[in-house]
């Protein structure tokens, strides 16, 4: 998954950062370094939101000329494309344990992006969907 391109504009003394895909998220920093720091976890932040109503998160969009664009860590990216699949296909969490020969809290913990998690678990939970992981270093 690509990173989320972000608008950055002056206000006053500070960076402001707000996000075209994710408008829950809006930070602002002293400068550019610190204003991209606060972005990500604005960004992280925003996603729980999706995360606790059970909606799917918006893909990222091609960043425009001049956008910033802030990187998801792998595991948020990896949890962001389980939530998604389990919403697209209609599975809730205890019809995903019961394929996956576990328990519901476990698939809970799996799209609980404060709960640390194994990326192989998140790709096993996305075979039982059908669905590969792939992780790539560009």
């Amino acid at each position: 998954m690509q990173g989320y391109p972000a608008r950055l504009y002056k206000d006053g003394k500070f960076i402001t950062v707000s996000f075209p895909d994710i408008p829950e998220a809006h930070t602002f920093g002293n400068n550019r370094v610190h204003a991209l720091a606060m972005a990500k976890e604005a960004l992280e932040l925003a996603m729980e939101f999706y995360f606790d109503d059970m909606r799917p998160v918006p893909m990222p969009s091609k960043p425009r000329r001049g956008q910033a664009v802030v990187e998801l860590a792998p595991s948020v990216a990896a949890k962001v494309l389980l939530l998604n699949e389990m919403l697209r296909q209609k599975v809730r969490p205890i019809d995903l344990a019961r394929r996956l020969g576990t328990t519901k809290q476990e698939v809970n913990r799996l799209t609980n992006l404060r709960h640390p998690t194994k990326i192989d678990r998140i790709d096993q939970a996305l075979r039982a969907l059908g669905k590969r992981l792939f992780v790539e270093a560009a």
